[in-house]
């Protein structure tokens, strides 16, 4: 498995290319540079590290995304529980809500969860 882990600045950039894909690596300098007040280098090297990391490809000038963040979040979401909890969910939401409770509408969510699981 590719390594997902992306630190608060590669996740903002990330972020910028899912938000305009497909994107040129010309228009995300442009960003860069607005947004992060980087030099077009930084920007080209933060790319090519997410590239590295089978996160998005650069194709001919054209970036798109190899994986959606949605999936990225499901990957990273499985290992934390996986080696946080030794895979154990309940164990994640027991901690999760320990100090925190559920509010009404997120115990509904994640009751129709279950339910569909059961379902499929």
């Amino acid at each position: 498995m590719s390594d997902y882990q992306m630190g608060p600045i590669e996740s903002r950039f990330a972020d910028l290319i899912w938000e305009n894909e497909p994107i040129t690596s010309t228009e995300l300098a442009k960003r860069g540079e607005e947004l992060f007040l980087w030099k077009k280098s930084t920007t080209y090297t933060v790319l090519k590290r997410l590239c590295d990391k089978g996160i998005f490809q650069n194709q001919k000038g054209t970036v798109t995304s190899l994986i959606s963040r949605e999936e990225l979040y499901s990957v990273q979401s499985e290992r934390f529980v996986e080696e946080n909890f030794n895979g154990s969910l309940p164990a994640f939401i027991a901690a999760f809500t320990a100090k925190r409770a559920l509010t009404p509408n997120e115990v509904a969510e994640l009751r129709r969860m279950v339910d569909e699981y059961g379902e499929g």
